[in-house]
């Protein structure tokens, strides 16, 4: 139909919905798997090739599509760079078509392809999680992955979780919201909620509740599962730590401080920093919870809060060396989930330990110590104190832009902006921006499994 006199052209174009859009796709997708298979070539290259041809034909017919955001994987980093950077594009391939549960190259696919040694870990244990035999059904899965992302507000992996929830058979009128989904899957929004949040408030009765409904301990367990000048300042505080730790060694007594001090500092973060240092619009769409996604979720209001709290004289703290990853987690999972365990400690190692011995432009750099601070300020966030670590070095070594950015993305994940990206490590590469990213991700996730595991300890014992 031709509207307010829009010219011949315009008239004999037309919207094609998304839905209509990711229909036609989908039996082009099946199309071309066949057609490569008979050519004998890479189905996911051949898919590429023959997507991007689709493509082209429907901007040939003046069919109107949505069109992305940004342009490449990521809104923060140059499409160019994540192409130069990725030089093992042989080597990913091959493990997105081995244990991408999506079967393609989804963007966080292509980001994390920047360090395809992590990458193959993380595809191994996801794939283990979602796709392969467990007490809990495919479907459930996916709707478990469903409403943890629904609590950062993440629309993005919310859809791609619908489409693996629908593919393995799942019940779409469980779509429509929380109301819709048996009892046994509603009620673990409790403990979704706190994982995502609070997990240092998770206790045993939580633990039991899971019993009382019939759910096995097996099922929990899965269910759980900057300038130049900057830089070179950076490395040579990284220095003379290193040469203070060879001269001097702290007391335990100024450690439990340096750690309580930090706790306390932490507290002033975001809220100091990232609301005045950054406009409020940064924020401003984030706050806004959509239909899609308050559908997954109840009680939209529940969300971070700061461990020590202001005012507090006795500050509850998880001792590392009480229930450590290593001597009672790992165990724990493997005994109630077999495998798991060994996926799980494998990626919390590649990432901790994962270095190229570059900072910026320099070389023969050791960054251990530098990874050591940001995996334990994540934990100092969520409470969890080491006892042979000095807390002192978070402060040398994390300026306070980064500080921000960690909270944010660790705790806020929905409110981080390309700013914050921006603000801190101005000269460093992005693929070392991204390290930064993996090991938040994994260090939250630690914390977050110890909490849980200890509850689940402590309701067995």
């Amino acid at each position: 139909m031709n509207r307010g006199g829009s010219s011949p052209s315009a008239a004999a174009s037309y919207l094609l919905c998304t839905n209509c859009r990711k229909v036609l796709r989908k039996k082009l997708v099946k199309q071309l798997e066949l057609y490569a298979h008979g050519k004998r070539c890479s189905t996911l290259r051949f898919l590429k090739l023959g997507l991007g041809e689709v493509e082209t034909r429907v901007d040939d017919k003046r069919i109107r599509v949505s069109q992305p955001l940004t342009r490449g994987p990521s809104a923060f980093i140059p499409e160019k760079e994540v192409v130069q950077a990725n030089t093992v594009d042989e080597r990913t391939n091959f493990l997105v078509e081995e244990y991408s549960t999506s079967g393609r190259l989804d963007n966080i696919t292509q980001v994390m392809s920047l360090h395809t040694q992590y990458l193959e870990s993380f595809l191994r244990s996801q794939f283990y999680m979602l796709r392969m035999d467990g007490p809990l059904p495919l479907p459930h899965r996916h709707y478990i992955a469903i409403m943890a992302a629904a609590r950062h507000q993440c629309s993005y992996l919310i859809n791609m979780h619908v489409d693996e929830f629908l593919k393995t058979g799942g019940i779409a009128e469980w779509l429509n919201g929380l109301q819709y989904v048996p009892q046994r899957l509603k009620n673990l929004n409790e403990i979704n909620k706190l994982l995502a949040h609070r997990p240092w408030l998770i206790t045993k009765e939580h633990i039991q509740e899971f019993e009382k409904l019939k759910n096995s301990v097996l099922k929990c367990v899965e269910n759980i599962v900057d300038s130049l000048s900057e830089l070179e300042a950076l490395m040579e505080r990284m220095k003379r730590l290193q040469e203070e730790r060879e001269d001097e060694e702290a007391s335990q007594e100024e450690m439990t401080t340096r750690f309580e001090k930090e706790k306390k500092e932490s507290l002033f973060v975001v809220s100091g920093d990232t609301f005045h240092s950054f406009p409020h619009s940064d924020f401003e769409d984030d706050m806004i919870i959509t239909s899609d996604v308050s559908r997954y979720i109840e009680d939209p209001g529940f969300g971070y809060e700061d461990f020590a709290r202001r005012g507090e004289e006795h500050l509850p703290t998880f001792r590392a060396q009480d229930y450590t990853w290593e001597n009672h987690g790992f165990s724990l999972v493997n005994r109630l989930y077999s495998d798991i365990g060994h996926l799980l400690d494998e990626k919390f190692r590649m990432v901790y330990n994962l270095t190229y011995n570059t900072m910026a432009t320099h070389e023969d750099v050791d960054t251990t110590m530098l990874r050591r601070a940001l995996f334990n300020y994540v934990h100092c966030m969520f409470g969890i104190r080491y006892d042979d670590y000095d807390y002192g070095e978070v402060n040398q070594l994390l300026e306070r832009s980064l500080k921000v950015y960690i909270k944010t993305v660790t705790c806020y994940p929905e409110r981080t902006t390309k700013r914050m990206y921006d603000s801190y490590w101005r000269q460093f590469k992005h693929s070392e921006k991204v390290h930064v990213n993996l090991l938040l991700m994994e260090a939250r996730m630690q914390a977050e499994l110890l909490y849980a595991l200890r509850a689940i300890t402590r309701h067995l014992t």
